[in-house]
C-alpha cells in the first residue's frame, strides 16, 4: 500500500538565496516547498539596513511571480558599525524578524561581521527591549581553536554569558552541529532555540572524504563526528519545540566548489523537505516531522501557523545530478542519489 503524508506547509528558517541571476535560478526550489523562508543577509555588500532589507525582499518577490504564496522573512547583518537607531526601525516592519550575527571571517561573505561580540552588547540590550530575535552563527574564529571545536567554544566563551546577561532576548543558535549545542538548548530557557540542517542530520565528517575530498559536502559549521549527528537526530525527532527546520541551503556554482578555494556551503533546496522526511521516516518518527517543519519555528518567531498543506508520497526518485544556472551548474545535496519521499 502506498504511503502518503499530508502536513501543514513548512517554513525554512535559514536559507541563502543570493541575488540577481543566481537568486532567480534557486529561489523557486525553496518557494515550491515552503510558505516562508528566513533569508540570510550575507550578500556582497551585506544587508545592513532596513531599507536594504525591504529592497531585497522586493527583488526576491519579483523573481517569484508564479509563487505568490511565498513570503521571504528578512534579516539584518550585524556589523561593528550597526547603529541603535537602525535597530529601532525594525518593529515597524513585520517581515524583518531578526538580526544575524556572523563572527568576522567565519563563513561565506562574513568579512563584514563582528570582530568582538562583547562590543555589541548595546545592540543586544536594545533587541531584548524590542523583542527582536538574535540569530547566531555560533562559532569562534580564533585560529588556535580546532575547527571541530569552534561551536563548543562559542557556547562556553560567549553564548552562556549572553543568555545570562539578556535572559529575555530571543536567541536562535543556527545550524547546530554538536551534542554540546543540543545540551545547551535543552538546558536553557524557552527564549533559546535552534535550527537543524538536512546535511547535519544525514552526514558526518567522514562523508567529506569518501572517494577523496568531496567539496560538495564542505559546509560551515563543518560536519562533525557520528556521535554529534546522533545527538542532532535525537533532538530533531524528539518533538521538542526548541528545535526546528532551517536548511542553510547555500548555492555555490560547481566551478567555485571544485577549485583550490572549495567554498563552504551545501545546496539542499532541490529536495529539502523530502530529505527531512527520509530522516524522520528512518527514525520511525514521521509523525514528528510536521511539528519540526511547520509549527515550532513559526511559534518561536511569533508568526501565525500556515493554513495550507503539502502532500508527500513514499516513492523512490532521484535527486538531479545538477541544477543548471546559465552556462554553469550547482551540485545539490544527494545529487544523483535515490531517496524515498517526494512532494506530490
Amino acid at each position: 500500500m502506498t504511503k502518503t503524508l499530508t502536513i501543514t506547509t513548512p517554513d525554512d528558517f535559514h536559507v541563502h538565496l543570493r541575488d540577481d541571476a543566481l537568486m532567480a535560478s534557486v529561489v523557486p526550489y525553496t518557494a515550491k516547498q515552503f510558505a516562508r523562508a528566513l533569508v540570510m543577509p550575507n550578500l556582497k555588500p551585506p544587508i545592513t539596513t532596513v531599507d536594504q532589507a525591504i529592497q531585497y525582499e522586493s527583488r526576491i518577490k519579483s523573481a517569484l511571480e508564479s509563487y505568490n504564496h511565498f513570503q521571504p522573512l528578512m534579516t539584518l547583518y550585524l556589523t561593528d558599525k550597526t547603529s541603535l537607531d537602525e535597530i529601532k526601525k525594525i518593529p515597524e516592519y513585520k517581515q524583518i524578524v531578526g538580526i544575524k550575527y556572523y563572527p568576522a571571517g567565519a563563513t561565506t561573505n562574513s568579512d563584514s561581521g563582528v570582530r568582538n561580540i562583547d562590543d555589541r552588547y548595546d545592540v543586544f540590550e536594545l533587541m531584548e527591549k524590542l523583542d527582536v530575535a538574535l540569530l547566531l552563527h555560533g562559532e569562534v574564529v580564533d585560529p588556535g581553536i580546532d575547527i571541530f571545536d569552534r561551536e563548543k567554544v562559542f557556547i562556553d566563551q560567549h553564548l552562556l554569558k549572553i543568555h545570562k546577561t539578556f535572559p529575555n532576548l530571543r536567541i536562535v543558535l543556527e545550524h547546530i552541529t554538536t551534542k554540546d549545542s543540543t545540551d545547551f538548548i535543552l538546558s536553557s530557557s524557552k527564549k533559546v532555540a535552534a535550527t537543524i540542517t538536512p546535511q547535519h542530520l544525514l552526514l558526518n565528517r567522514n562523508h567529506m572524504f569518501v572517494g577523496g575530498i568531496n567539496p560538495h559536502h564542505y559546509c560551515l559549521p563543518i560536519l562533525k563526528r557520528e556521535a554529534h549527528r546522533q545527538a542532532l537526530l535525537s533532538a530533531a525527532s524528539s518533538g521538542n519545540s526548541k528545535f526546528f527546520l532551517g536548511t542553510d541551503s547555500a548555492p555555490h556554482l560547481k566551478s567555485t566548489k571544485e577549485n583550490a578555494c572549495g567554498c563552504a556551503g551545501i545546496f539542499s533546496a532541490a529536495s529539502a523537505i523530502e530529505l527531512y522526511a527520509e530522516v524522520f521516516d528512518e527514525l520511525n518518527a514521521i509523525d514528528k516531522l510536521e511539528g519540526f517543519a511547520s509549527f515550532y519555528g513559526a511559534d518561536f518567531y511569533g508568526l501565525e501557523r500556515n493554513k495550507s498543506s503539502i502532500n508527500l508520497i513514499k516513492e523512490d526518485w532521484v535527486v538531479p545530478e545538477k541544477i543548471t544556472v546559465g552556462d554553469e551548474a550547482i551540485i545539490p545535496l544527494y545529487a544523483g542519489r535515490k531517496i524515498s519521499w517526494r512532494v506530490i
